[in-house]
């Protein structure tokens, strides 16, 4: 299922896929799939790539181009009504 919903476009399957690449000692497969999945706005995938870069699995610029493109993606995703929806729901647990 992990490989239909990263085909689908899903940043979590994706960087799961990768730990599952990782698992395997297939590094490279691991470190694409975190790539894509960073690309797509996974924070979790920027933290894998972080360590992967400090193992020298990754060069620095392939991480600082992924970087910019996750700070695109999650630019993309804000607007001022789902900042209200969060800050709603912030203000709902703490009741």
């Amino acid at each position: 299922h992990f490989e239909e919903a990263a085909i689908g476009g899903h940043p979590t399957a994706r960087c799961s896929l990768g730990c599952k690449e990782g698992g395997n000692g297939r590094y490279d497969r691991a470190v694409k799939h975190w790539i894509i999945a960073a690309k797509h706005g996974s924070d979790e995938s920027i933290k894998l790539l972080m360590a992967a870069y400090r193992s020298g699995m990754i060069s620095k610029e392939d991480l600082a181009t992924t970087l910019r493109a996750h700070q695109a993606a999650v630019d993309a995703t804000k607007s001022p009504q789902r900042e209200a929806a969060e800050e709603y729901y912030r203000n709902k647990r703490r009741r």
